[in-house]
């Protein structure tokens, strides 16, 4: 199993991804970090782990996180390949729950359940993991796959009959990677939530002009229409999850304009309902008891302190 990491000017992050990839149980494992031209202590960060499962790939000149992710399969000498942004964070089983999922049901590539993280990796949410057939149906129209370029574990030969990562897409390249392998078989689904997907205001996700620019590049390259009522809804939630209420305002508008107002209008009605659960006082959900068992020890948090909850 090969794992690839892109980076650029996160060391700081990037150790926090890196002890969570190199914890994971169950498989054996490389890790190809892909220094896409950082100026920070990068390449410290990797020497420090001293673990001879790292390899450090650079690039001099930056080729953003699809030409990263390239040079990273390139490296790969693993049958599988796996990524992970550096910032997020994995569960220690997550590779082997898929693998295991793959396995079992014969395909070439898997996903699992998601959990978004605050920066000090405390749960905020945790959206259902859709099913390989509802995946299948609606990656035409949205990234139907949860947790970014942070989840999916590929066969290599799989990988190299899709192609590469599409250089002209910055934020939604792996949608679009993730059309492709969809288009070569099914995926399986390992169902627990196994990813920790970091929000925070340096996300790459909240270019907005790159991601509808991106969704456009989909629709020519694959024919179809996406459903941008449903990407605004989705900018609007992480704009509320950093604090960014205007901006989620306009894009709950932009959602309404798209023809999804229905979908708005409970989008809001849930989020009343979480706040006024949190006020009065709601029980914890198993999924945040679940995700704090590995997410507190790579936080450095004290396992009895209060949980954050949030809504699923």
């Amino acid at each position: 199993m090969t794992v690839v990491v892109p980076t650029r000017d996160r060391s700081a992050l990037l150790s926090t991804t890196l002890r969570s990839v190199l914890a994971q149980r169950g498989v054996s494992l490389e890790v190809v970090v892909v220094d896409d031209g950082s100026a920070d202590r990068t390449r410290d960060v990797v020497a420090g782990f001293a673990d001879g499962r790292l390899r450090l790939v650079r690039h001099e000149v930056p080729q953003r996180v699809s030409g990263a992710r390239n040079s990273g399969i390139a490296a790969a000498a693993g049958t599988w390949v796996s990524f992970c942004d550096d910032d997020d964070v994995w569960a220690p089983d997550k590779l082997a729950e898929q693998l295991a999922a793959a396995r079992r049901l014969g395909r070439d590539w898997a996903y699992a359940g998601v959990v978004a993280v605050d920066d000090a990796l405390r749960p905020l949410s945790a959206p259902p993991t859709p099913a390989p057939e509802e995946v299948l149906d609606q990656l035409p129209r949205h990234n139907a796959v949860p947790g970014g370029g942070s989840n999916v574990v590929a066969r290599r030969e799989l990988l190299t009959r899709a192609g590469p990562f599409d250089v002209h897409l910055r934020n939604t390249e792996d949608w679009e990677m993730w059309l492709r392998l969809s288009r070569l078989g099914p995926p399986a689904c390992a169902g627990r939530r196994l990813v920790g997907y970091r929000v925070h205001t340096a996300n790459a996700s909240l270019d907005v002009g790159e991601i509808l620019a991106g969704a456009a590049r989909i629709e020519r390259l694959h024919h179809t229409r996406v459903d941008r009522g449903r990407i605004h809804r989705w900018l609007a939630e992480s704009c509320l999850r950093q604090g960014r209420r205007g901006q989620a305002a306009r894009h709950w508008a932009a959602a309404a304009r798209a023809g999804a107002a229905t979908a708005v209008a409970a989008d809001i009605a849930v989020l009343l309902r979480r706040r006024l659960g949190a006020a009065g006082g709601a029980d914890v959900p198993d999924w945040v008891r679940e995700a704090r068992v590995w997410l507190d020890p790579l936080a450095g948090a004290d396992p009895g302190a209060p949980a954050v909850t949030g809504s699923q």
